[in-house]
This record gives structure tokens, C-alpha cells and sequence, in this order.
């Protein structure tokens, strides 16, 4: 690997969805099969969302969503198989934590399977204290609270 190659970028709009989808099938057994629509809408509702070129190729790419001030979460932090164990994937953490809409952030999240202790050595600490998840499922229809009738939440 050519350090002056490895290029980090911000630039969200020029990411390959296609290269990223194929760096997802390779890299992360968690986002095998998204689809090029999905991700184009992750990547729009993400910021920072930071991407690694070795040349044109993409081998590394993350994502985050933020209040700004409060809290954050990082997402589908990923390197290519090929580039892994270079240091890229603590700069690029570090990359994503660095960005103005991260820096201030009073507790940043994320969620991993079985990388614990590489987030452990930037920093991150196990917490199991927010450990609950709700699946989107299709076939729930929530009513928003504004939509129901006072007497029936109030229970009349």
C-alpha cells in the first residue's frame, strides 16, 4: 500500500454507490445486500460521511448522524480486507470524530459485533445501559400521538 495514494474524503456526493455497496458485500457481513437506493438515502440523512479512495478505487468508508450537540452515532465504519491492519481504520474513526458536527458531541454511539476491542483503543467504552432496539416492522402502523383522540389516551 502506497501511503500517497490513501486519500480521506468528505465529499459525500462523488461516493461510488456501486463501489460502496461491492466494499459492504466484501467488508461487513452486517450489510451484505443493501441496495444502491438504500444507501443513497443513508448517505443523504448522514453527515459526516467520510470516504477512503486509494486512488479510485474506495476501500474504506463511514457515516454519522448528530444533533450537533448531545449525541451522535457512527455507522457502517468499514475497510476493505485488503487494507485492514494499516492504521486506516483508527484514522478513519478518528476522521469522523473530528468533524465539526461530531466534535462537540456530549456522548457519541455505535454498535459492533465483534470489533470491541479496536473501538476500546481509540477510546470507546462498553455501555449496557442502551441496549434496546425496535425492528421496523412494515406491518406495524403506528398512529402518531397527535392522531388519536384525547379520551382514548387518556383512556375514556
Amino acid at each position: 500500500m502506497n501511503e500517497s495514494q490513501i486519500q480521506f474524503s468528505e465529499r459525500k456526493t462523488e461516493i461510488d454507490l456501486y463501489q460502496l455497496q461491492e466494499l459492504l458485500n466484501v467488508s461487513a457481513f452486517w450489510a451484505k445486500g443493501r441496495s444502491i437506493e438504500d444507501l443513497g438515502i443513508a448517505i443523504a440523512n448522514s453527515e459526516p460521511v467520510i470516504s477512503v479512495c486509494d486512488r479510485n478505487r474506495l476501500i474504506g468508508f463511514a457515516r454519522a448522524t448528530s444533533d450537533g450537540i448531545y449525541r451522535a452515532t457512527i455507522w457502517d465504519v468499514v475497510i476493505h480486507p485488503e487494507y485492514q491492519n494499516s492504521g486506516l481504520g483508527s484514522k478513519l474513526v478518528e476522521t469522523v470524530l473530528s468533524h465539526p458536527r461530531m466534535r462537540s458531541v456530549e456522548r457519541v454511539y455505535l454498535m459492533t459485533t465483534h470489533q470491541q476491542s479496536f473501538y476500546e483503543k481509540i477510546g470507546f467504552q462498553p455501555n449496557t445501559t442502551t441496549t434496546m432496539v425496535l425492528h421496523n416492522q412494515p406491518n406495524l402502523a403506528f398512529v402518531p400521538a397527535t392522531e388519536v383522540p384525547l379520551q382514548e389516551s387518556l383512556g375514556g
